[in-house]
């Protein structure tokens, strides 16, 4: 059986000595880069391997390309290989901040052809909740190859969301706070603001009170009313860099709401440029 969206602890639990799988630690603090690492030293899942943000999940920057821009596909396969992911893989991806760094890596799997990977529902506070075992000890790492299928499809750059201007046609979704949508707090990014036309949706939305997914039911409700009569496909995800927007579209796929595309570059791209335009208030 592949799974494509969520996975249970239980069902994680069942799978620790199955080869096929690989577990991938995805922690992480955007105020402190080291902190993620530091506690995967302290203590992961039996055998999971470490991405980092930084240098795992992302590519150069430029200045121009947004805080976390996407590596190249080939490059993203050979360290996907150098892992131990191969195309046979069942990837499941862990993190301790409801799922928004393991989603990320979750899309860039798809984003290279790779459909079977999931995410650890409640993350490592539900792992660790249901006394389950963990260790300091690093996995002994087969390396392999992985074949990139890139699918282009998934992502749209600025232009599109430019031209998007007068269409009308996709409806682009902010994952940020609220605040930050509005402009009334920007902590990381030059220019606070949202992209012309884009709709608030905080990931944290998508969670419960025990740090879990809704139900597909609650998350379909939810996001149907937001998409106010488009169809999955018209939806275009943002957020500060494209990593919480990563979390949304997750939420989507859990929904049944299949189809919806990422804006990598998102917010901290959009306003590399100063011509293009900013909105700041609440939802139009």
């Amino acid at each position: 059986m592949a799974f494509t969206t969520l996975v249970s602890t239980a069902e994680t639990a069942g799978h620790l000595h199955d080869p096929r799988w690989v577990i991938c630690d995805c922690r992480h603090d955007l105020a402190n880069h080291s902190a993620g690492y530091r506690a995967y030293r302290a203590g992961h899942i039996p055998g999971a391997r470490f991405l980092h943000l930084d240098s795992d999940l992302s590519g150069p920057k430029t200045g121009l390309n947004g805080r976390h821009p996407l590596p190249h596909p080939s490059t993203f396969g050979l360290r996907l290989g150098a892992l131990g992911i191969g195309n046979d893989s069942q990837v499941l991806a862990y993190d301790e901040s409801g799922g928004v760094y393991a989603s990320r890596l979750w899309w860039m799997l798809r984003w290279v052809g790779h459909t079977n990977v999931a995410v650890l529902d409640g993350g490592w506070q539900a792992w660790t909740r249901a006394k389950l075992p963990f260790t300091v000890e690093q996995p002994a790492v087969e390396p392999t190859s992985f074949s990139v299928k890139p699918q282009t499809r998934l992502a749209v750059d600025s232009a599109l969301l430019q031209a998007n201007f007068g269409a009308r046609k996709a409806l682009v979704l902010d994952a940020r706070s609220s605040d930050r949508y509005r402009g009334e707090n920007e902590i990381l990014d030059p220019v606070a603001g949202h992209i012309p036309g884009a709709v608030n949706r905080f990931f944290k939305q998508n969670l419960g009170e025990d740090g879990r997914f809704k139900t597909p039911t609650a998350l379909k409700t939810e996001f149907s009313e937001l998409l106010n009569g488009h169809a999955p496909t018209d939806v275009v995800h943002q957020c500060g860099s494209g990593v919480t927007a990563c979390h949304n579209l997750l939420a989507m796929e859990v929904a049944g709401l299949a189809g919806s595309r990422l804006y990598p570059g998102s917010w901290s791209e959009w306003v590399s440029d100063r011509r293009r335009p900013v909105t700041t208030g609440a939802t139009p």
